[in-house]
């Protein structure tokens, strides 16, 4: 099956550079994925398809892994991505608490995205953070234990740097 979608020649290059460090293409799916996503903001149905013929793998392999994790996405997130843990240590420390407040504090539900952009609230299974718990991430950056003065700091710096 030909994918629909092109990618950019210079594109191409930095993932022909990445697959070169494994000893088989397929091997090099998620990297390959995370530098679509980092250029494209998402991983759409069309840049699925066109990493499963990059990599020559099926494409319902693509599609489970970016399905699995958390830190691929099918949409555009937000600038500022908050995904919250909410597996059994997190959920022992109080994450319900801290999901709750965060929600109010965002004005969003699980799953959404403000419609400027600038904010997007997940709910996820297991940071592998337990020490940490209750904590997110957002973005890149693991953050906890969480307390409500700890998401009301971090969001007085999201503002200020905004």
């Amino acid at each position: 099956m030909q994918a629909k979608f092109q990618m950019s020649s210079e594109l191409k290059t930095e993932l022909d550079k990445i697959v070169s460090q494994y000893e088989t293409k397929q091997a090099a799916l998620l990297p390959v994925l995370n530098l679509a996503q980092e250029k494209y903001g998402s991983i759409s149905p069309e840049i699925e398809s066109w990493v499963a013929d990059y990599l020559q793998l099926p494409l319902m392999k693509v599609r489970e892994v970016v399905s699995f994790y958390t830190l691929f996405h099918a949409e555009q997130k937000g600038k500022h991505h908050f995904q919250m843990c909410r597996n059994m240590s997190c959920m022992l420390r109080g994450c319900e608490e801290m999901i709750e407040y965060l929600k109010e504090r965002l004005k969003l539900e699980d799953g959404q995205t403000s419609q400027d952009r600038c904010f997007s609230l997940s709910t996820v299974e297991c940071l592998a953070a337990c020490e940490m718990a209750p904590m997110m991430q957002l973005n890149d950056r693991y953050v906890g234990p969480l307390t409500k003065e700890s998401i009301d700091q971090i969001l007085k710096e999201i503002e200020i740097n905004n």
